[in-house]
């Protein structure tokens, strides 16, 4: 497998701090990753990161085999999709959903005098389909439920086929049959070998769709554990992670945690 990113000894230093501190990950071609920790950890600044918006201070950052640094970040933000309440925030709520989705083949917010050809519509069209916007297609984005724009923002992160798929907290705000669906949908998509490389970043395990493969916990700015989900999304790496102790369990494809009094959690470590 080839890498999508590769991230070798990376630390970003605001004032007198390192936000991100020595972190060395590499993510290859079919992998699906989730990202967690607790609050304050680094993970939105490794995602700015991994879209370009930052360069590392120190170290080396590689994203779909461009150095930042050394590359035209605006060509290589055309090869990544992006979803968060950042990139949210600039949507238009006049604008309609199949032109707020249509608008992501040039990753601009809100038509003007750009032209589309047939193929941009045909692509809109089978995007609207697969999550399932059909009947929304004119509505506009201010007049839609949480659930519904959380779908339409990544039918638009995936308009221009991009390689690489960022998805900072889709499932936030939703109550639970909009987070049961969201969950599906991207359990479907994860499944789909021609399907760019996904980073999902959630702050819980509830949130994890079923055909993710790895996962990386990030604390204090450093990586606490990586490598196979099944082994990382498991009480004692995400007890240490956290600072807590944790009970993580995954049962019919999915994972559950609650804490553990310390008693409990001093027992199960003898």
């Amino acid at each position: 497998m080839s890498d999508v990113l590769s991230l070798r000894n990376v630390t970003v230093v605001r004032g007198n701090k390192a936000i991100l501190d020595d972190v060395s990950w590499s993510v290859s071609v079919g992998q699906r990753w989730v990202i967690m920790g607790p609050n304050g950890a680094g993970k939105t600044t490794l995602m700015q990161i991994l879209s370009g918006y930052i360069h590392p201070t120190r170290g080396s950052a590689q994203v779909l085999g461009q150095t930042l640094g050394r590359t035209d970040v605006r060509e290589l933000r055309m090869s990544v999709g992006i979803t968060s309440a950042a990139t949210a925030a600039l949507l238009p709520p006049e604008e309609s959903v199949i032109n707020t989705i249509i608008t992501g083949a040039y990753g601009i917010t809100g038509r003007w005098r750009e032209t589309y050809d047939e193929p941009d519509y045909e692509r809109a069209e089978e995007l609207i389909d697969a999550w399932g916007l059909r009947g929304l297609a004119l509505r506009t984005i201010g007049t839609l439920s949480e659930g519904e724009r959380k779908r339409v923002q990544i039918a638009r992160a995936l308009m221009a086929d991009p390689e690489l798929l960022l998805l900072d907290e889709p499932a936030a705000g939703l109550d639970v049959a909009g987070r049961e669906d969201l969950v599906r949908r991207l359990s479907e998509l994860a499944a789909d070998e021609n399907a760019p490389v996904l980073i999902l970043v959630t702050h819980h395990v509830e949130e994890i769709p079923p055909n993710f493969t790895d996962a990386l916990l990030l604390s204090d700015g450093r990586i606490s554990a990586q490598g196979s989900v099944y082994d990382i999304i498991s009480s004692e790496p995400m007890s240490q992670a956290f600072s807590a102790p944790l009970a993580v369990e995954f049962v019919e494809d999915r994972w559950y945690a609650r804490g553990r009094t310390p008693s409990k959690a001093r027992r199960a470590r003898n």
